[in-house]
């Protein structure tokens, strides 16, 4: 697992601004971690193209990008970040797609003992526990989306000096993972991971819980390879990229929660 997550962190790594010939760069949310790993793969059999990843929080990238940052995709794991910058006028017309909802779990270690996940929030009241890991909601959709179900449940106050704050939701997978959290609140992505579930358990926090995490894409003006993000979009946007990503959690446009 540590060569797992150690993927995950070095794909956190900083971009370099200068594209290639075939090649584009993508910013992605680091829900994404496994999901657009197999589906780049996939892509690059397909059109010859290289997909250079970085993956991180949305809203980190969205700093980047409105600083000139020459991404030619953006997958962001909330769709505001992308509707904002087409706003602003850094987005190529007509690309902004909504691709995915994602779902957020309790996650907790075998190795801890503590109560099952099935028991839900409450259960991070229990003493036992005494971090838990959430990634930035700062900047992190999936932070917002802890603090609003928490809120939701009536537990903030309750656990909030518990909270231990990973820079992004793969980060927050570490933390809990290596033992430096006792649980986690992690996108279901990395949860399905089959290390991770060979690790821990986890349950879902109910959509009704927060704001619906839903997710878009946008090809961006700034990059040097338009065509080639537009590419990489419709293999996201087809039945073989859909599948993808209901593999590892996601609902996709029209289709039902599993």
């Amino acid at each position: 697992m540590k060569s797992l997550i150690a993927s995950i962190v070095c794909a956190v790594a900083c971009w370099t601004g200068s594209a290639q010939a075939g090649e584009i760069t993508v910013a992605a949310a680091a829900d994404l971690s496994f999901a657009l790993k197999e589906a780049a793969a996939v892509f690059e059999r397909q059109s010859g193209i290289h997909v250079k990843l970085s993956l991180g929080s949305s809203g980190n990238f969205y700093s980047q990008i409105q600083n000139g940052a020459p991404f030619d995709l953006f997958l962001s794991a909330d769709v505001r970040y992308p509707q904002m910058l087409a706003e602003g006028g850094l987005t190529l017309p007509g690309t902004l797609h909504r691709y995915a909802i994602g779902r957020l779990v309790l996650w907790v270690p075998h190795r801890t003992g503590l109560p099952s996940p099935e028991g839900g929030l409450p259960i991070l009241t229990d003493s036992a526990i005494r971090k838990i890991a959430i990634a930035n909601p700062k900047h992190a959709p999936y932070g917002r989306a802890v603090v609003e179900a928490l809120q939701h449940e009536g537990l903030y106050e309750a656990v909030k000096d518990k909270l231990v704050l990973g820079e992004n939701i793969s980060q927050a997978a570490q933390f809990v993972h290596s033992g430096a959290a006792d649980v986690g609140l992690i996108a279901l992505s990395l949860a399905m991971a089959p290390a991770m579930q060979r690790a821990g358990r986890y349950w879902e926090v109910p959509q009704t819980a927060h704001a619906t995490l839903e997710q878009g894409a946008v090809v961006l003006k700034n990059g040097a390879n338009r065509d080639g993000a537009q590419a990489l979009l419709a293999f996201l946007k087809s039945p073989d990229g859909q599948a993808i990503f209901r593999r590892y959690g996601f609902i996709v446009p029209g289709a039902a929660k599993p």
